[in-house]
């Protein structure tokens, strides 16, 4: 708690007003709560589901809470799917998180009332956010298994249809270093075979020669903390500080991380593991300093990012037919098997699987390139 504040007041420093994005999760709560600033920026989605895509409620109730005020917008998927290809723009590269839209817009929205604003990165990497960390705390009845049988199995379920359960098979006959490479797993060797027309899919390094220099380094480390490291190398910087950095630039907003302070780094590298991730929940030492502040419910809430609702909106006619426009566009055909993507997108569509990140990753390619080339 002591080192979080500390941070946050070095970062607070500024000619300007500062002040802080807000969701409902523990991270920007935290920041925005030890900031005491004057205002905070919150961003949800329209959505037929309710309340799942917009955390505008819960920011403006934990707002009142700590009695600062909350400006918050609503993005209607109109609004998210016209200013796309203009994020893509400013991405300067292909960045497939649909996050990056949601901080666009928040960004836009703070930059119409502040110069400098405060965000919650880094939280995850350092302390143990991510639910997937847990994964290899939850031991079951399979993993009694000589390691050699569950290999076995593994390479067996590779070529098995994507049904539920197959994957677990597959992960758990791999070791960390084999299986692990992050969120940015998006497409196995074999779908980018058959996706792919060009001999760059061949070519292409395996994402585990990207990742072995960072696990070589922690090798005499436990599972998670292997994770955390490569995440901290690899999500961290490729996607998280670069959506960060590109879209509140593209706004001339000047955005700070006090969870990535050097001392609170140093800090982090001191928790054991017990006190970031157990079968039950993510980021203990983190969550049980935010109690002494915040709301229990707060302190508490599950990780939720900024979710976006592209799983429903590409089941509808509209935001359907925008991708296959793009998905039998000349580029398309140029780069991939265009009957596969369509393949993809109409499965997606009949609701039997979610295909919705590996659709928004090509999409995303092929928006970013029709900006630059």
């Amino acid at each position: 708690d002591k080192a979080v504040r500390e941070s946050v007041e070095a970062h607070k420093i500024a000619d300007v007003e500062v002040g802080s994005f807000l969701s409902s999760g523990i991270d920007s709560s935290y920041i925005a709560e030890a900031a005491n600033v004057d205002k905070t920026f919150t961003v949800g989605f329209e959505s037929h589901d309710g309340d799942r895509y917009n955390e505008i409620h819960y920011a403006k109730e934990f707002a009142d809470t700590i009695g600062v005020e909350n400006i918050s917008k609503v993005i209607t998927p109109t609004e998210y799917w016209e200013t796309f290809p203009t994020i893509q723009y400013h991405m300067d590269e292909p960045l497939a998180d649909p996050a990056a839209i949601a901080l666009y817009f928040v960004s836009k929205l703070a930059s119409e009332h502040v110069k400098v604003v405060m965000s919650g990165e880094g939280a995850d990497e350092l302390f143990g956010g991510y639910r997937i960390y847990q994964e290899p705390l939850t031991l079951t009845a399979y993993d009694k298994l000589p390691f050699g049988v569950r290999r076995v199995i593994s390479k067996i379920c590779e070529h098995l249809p994507q049904k539920h359960g197959i994957n677990y098979l597959v992960r758990r006959g791999k070791t960390i270093e084999e299986r692990f490479i992050g969120n940015a797993n998006i497409f196995s060797k074999k779908e980018r075979d058959e996706l792919l027309k060009s001999d760059v899919a061949k070519h292409a390094p395996e994402p585990k020669i990207l990742c072995d220099k960072f696990y070589d380094e922690v090798a005499d480390k436990d599972t998670v903390t292997k994770m955390q490291y490569l995440d901290i190398n690899m999500w961290l910087m490729g996607d998280i500080l670069l959506k960060a950095d590109k879209t509140s630039m593209a706004n001339s907003l000047e955005l700070r991380v006090p969870f990535l302070d050097k001392k609170v780094m140093e800090l982090a590298q001191t928790i054991p593991l017990d006190c970031r991730v157990n079968t039950q929940t993510t980021k203990l030492a983190l969550r049980r300093a935010a109690e002494k502040t915040l709301p229990e419910r707060t302190a508490k809430k599950d990780k939720l990012g900024f979710p976006v609702p592209i799983r429903e909106w590409l089941r509808e006619e509209k935001y359907y037919n925008t991708v296959k426009e793009e998905f039998t566009s000349d580029t398309a055909e140029k780069y991939f098997n265009t009957d596969k993507l369509l393949k993809m997108l109409d499965k997606h569509r009949s609701g039997k699987v979610d295909l919705s990140r590996k659709i928004w990753t090509v999409y995303t390619f092929l928006v970013w390139y029709k900006q630059y080339f």
